[in-house]
């Protein structure tokens, strides 16, 4: 979860009562800023004491809202490169990322940008046929709880759907610590 939604008093909320239920919470940078250039991942964008501040400042709003045994890190935007993933070890943190090829993390986008918009309906479809043709065992699958108010189709809201589907299909859900 990034800071700024950490800081909405009903999603503060919901976020304690998934993790008082079990279920992992953690950082995804507190401004969700963007650490490397989109044209050349192997240059950063920020100094490794920009990436701690603000990384730590994210994990202390987890921690003062009750969020304990943070270990794990999902890059913003899911972008880095070796040397994020190498100051994220140092601060103790593992790094994730949605496996690839999935497109689920594309729930971000909304119409007005064009080409990039992928709607709900797309996101799902994409996601059921890559699992016809591949499988998922194994694979995160990663779906923003929190996504432009101009999306207005939002992906979460098909969770128990895609759940139930991939219930039905035999699979089993388990924590990122299992795989």
């Amino acid at each position: 979860m990034t800071g700024r939604f950490l800081e909405d008093k009903k999603a503060a909320r919901l976020l304690k009562k998934l993790s008082m239920q079990g279920h992992f919470i953690g950082p995804h940078s507190d401004q969700h800023l963007l650490y490397a250039p989109w044209e050349n991942r192997d240059s950063l964008l920020l100094s490794k004491e920009e990436f701690n501040k603000d990384l730590i400042a994210n994990v202390d709003k987890l921690n003062k809202l009750g969020v304990k045994n943070i270990n794990k890190f999902v890059a913003p935007y899911e972008w880095y490169n070796s040397e994020i993933a190498a100051w994220t070890k140092e601060l103790g943190l593992d790094l994730y990322n949605f496996t690839p090829g999935l497109r689920t993390a594309a729930d971000y986008t909304f119409p007005e940008m064009g080409k990039k918009y992928m709607s709900s309906d797309a996101i799902l479809k994409q996601l059921l046929e890559y699992e016809s043709d591949k499988g998922l065992n194994g694979h995160i699958v990663i779906i923003h709880l929190g996504s432009d108010p101009k999306r207005t189709d939002k992906f979460f809201n098909q969770l128990e759907t895609i759940i139930d589907l991939l219930k039905n299909k035999n699979y089993k859900f388990v924590g990122l610590d299992e795989l």
